[in-house]
């Protein structure tokens, strides 16, 4: 597999640094409100990250964290009169409502900032240790002209990066590119004890902590949205490469920004929907659909267009998925000599799914893939009354392909057993059709209508579906 390394500004292969085990560091929420689409994007694009490096057979310790302390957090609890965690805590239950819905799944762990203080407090000290920390009046900064790689993620060298930096009033730092580790405790904020006094940590060494306790000083990937290039991952590394004195991470994938009506999703522009509200009105897999259906590091147009094209192709996979199972039920159990031909000629989608996945992972040619083996399978195997084994081989290299994706996880409505009344009325009509009575089975398809159901004329006979 070849994916764009960020830190190389190039396309490289991706092997692991323990065999047959890949570790991953996704950087998660900061939970003082509901994730919004631009939330979503990166948890499902590396989801699909690690559904598909153990669909090829490799282990994966993916950790993503909580931000469970932050100004954002304090702000909110001041505003409500509540303490900061009662309101980090409400919003990481919000937050697996949320992930459940878009089937993204549990990380090997999820650390919270709050749980790490030891580990925080323990490279903070290492870095003044150093000399590339320095503590002032409870604060500690880390100085970025210390470590001499500081602008290799972002590209930019420390001397144009300051040249925009500003040292704001009441600051208490020595330069103005000087990142905090350690903040101070202020009046009416939640604080530890340090060896600085009380106060709380910054964010950036939050990452960084949580990342070398659970994966090691060196970990595979470390992913998150293009936004967070800088100043958050420039500082993690910095900071990490100087603390522990080798590289911090092989690789760094960075997902496209989330476009709305072509225009930057912004909370200043006003174009902000949270996962929640859109969900309401189109359901949760839309969305994951739409988020992965173009290359990752491309930007996504959300839109109602494009929300509503989403779940048009998710009912046609379902369409294709439901079809087979209904066809297997109703086919003959004699296997046919070209069955086997039939099956390893749909199986050549594996082969060109797998191929887009693996470079750089192409979910859109992926997907692609999966749409020209339902096609395939409409034709060869639906439309031509295929035998019973071609439609359970068949479905299962669909759940398979579309598995890796996360995608057919949700039942439709649609696709509910009928109850035995409309069942009844389906027999009667197909009686009727078969002794012509035309105007019979017209009616009854009227009836079907009135109870919520349409009929569809299959080669393996009528199948019901709830309108």
């Amino acid at each position: 597999m070849r994916i764009y390394n960020t830190l190389t500004r190039q396309k490289e292969e991706l092997t692991p640094l323990h065999e047959g085990e890949f570790r991953i560091y996704a950087c998660g929420p900061t939970v003082y409100n509901y994730i919004h689409i631009g939330n979503a994007l990166p948890l499902c694009v590396f989801d699909v990250l690690r559904r598909f490096l153990e669909y090829r057979g490799l282990r994966v310790n993916f950790v993503q964290n909580f931000t469970d302390v932050d100004d954002k957090i304090i702000r909110r609890a001041n505003e409500e009169g509540v303490a900061f965690g009662e309101i980090s805590e409400r919003f990481i239950r919000e937050y697996w409502t949320d992930a459940k819905g878009l089937n993204i799944r549990p990380a090997t762990a999820h650390p919270k900032a709050t749980e790490n203080i030891g580990g925080i407090l323990a490279m903070i000290e290492t870095l003044i240790a150093k000399g590339h920390a320095y503590a002032v009046e409870g604060d500690v900064y880390f100085s970025p002209g210390t470590f001499a790689g500081y602008g290799k993620l972002s590209h930019q060298p420390l001397e144009d990066l300051e040249a925009g930096a500003r040292i704001m009033v009441g600051e208490i730092k020595r330069e103005p590119m000087d990142f905090a580790l350690w903040k101070a405790a202020k009046p009416g904020e939640p604080a530890w004890d340090s060896p600085w006094g009380q106060g709380r940590p910054g964010w950036h060494i939050e990452c960084s902590a949580m990342a070398r306790q659970l994966l090691g000083e060196t970990i595979d990937i470390h992913c998150g949205g293009q936004d967070l290039i800088f100043p958050h991952h420039e500082n993690e590394i910095a900071q990490s490469e100087c603390c522990n004195g080798v590289p911090f991470a092989r690789y760094w994938m960075h997902n496209g920004y989330i476009n709305v009506d072509n225009v930057k999703m912004s909370k200043s522009v006003g174009n902000f929907f949270t996962v929640r509200e859109v969900a309401e009105k189109y359901g949760y897999e839309p969305i994951r659909f739409l988020l992965i259906a173009s290359h990752y590091r491309s930007p996504v147009n959300y839109s109602v267009e494009s929300v509503e094209q989403a779940k048009a192709s998710l009912q046609r996979l379902y369409t294709c998925r439901n079809n087979l199972d209904f066809a297997a039920a109703n086919a003959g159990a004699a296997a046919s000599p070209e069955d086997a031909a039939l099956l390893e000629k749909l199986a050549q989608r594996r082969a060109q799914f797998i191929a887009a996945m693996e470079e750089d992972l192409n979910t859109a040619d992926a997907l692609g893939a999966i749409f020209e083996l339902v096609r395939e399978i409409n034709v060869q195997v639906l439309e031509a009354g295929a035998s019973r084994a071609v439609c359970q081989g068949a479905a299962a290299l669909l759940d398979e392909l579309t598995g890796v994706l996360g995608l057919l996880y949700e039942h439709l409505e649609a696709d509910q057993a009928p109850d035995a009344q409309a069942e009844a009325l389906v027999a009667e009509r197909t009686a009727a059709r078969q002794a012509k009575d035309w105007a019979r089975a017209d009616a009854i398809r009227d009836q079907l209508k009135a109870l919520g159901f349409t009929v569809e004329d299959t080669p393996q006979g009528a199948k019901l579906v709830r309108i």
